[in-house]
């Protein structure tokens, strides 16, 4: 099962940032977002916890 991999964040010289997820997890079966390309997200965080949260984006939330 590939649930926990090392990923990477960093900046690109366009000042934009790009987070890194390792294949085998994504492409793991119990993966909880679903992605052919590319897809909108909803990232947070909570600084208590050390811990990034990123969730697939409901339209709603624009």
């Amino acid at each position: 099962m590939g649930n926990e991999g090392k990923g990477t964040i960093f900046k690109r010289k366009d000042e934009r940032y790009l987070l890194y997820l390792p294949v085998r997890v994504v492409d793991d079966s119990m993966f909880p977002l679903k992605c052919e390309g590319s897809m909108p997200v909803k990232v947070s965080f909570c600084p208590n916890d050390g811990k990034l949260v990123i969730e697939k984006w409901k339209e709603e939330e624009t």
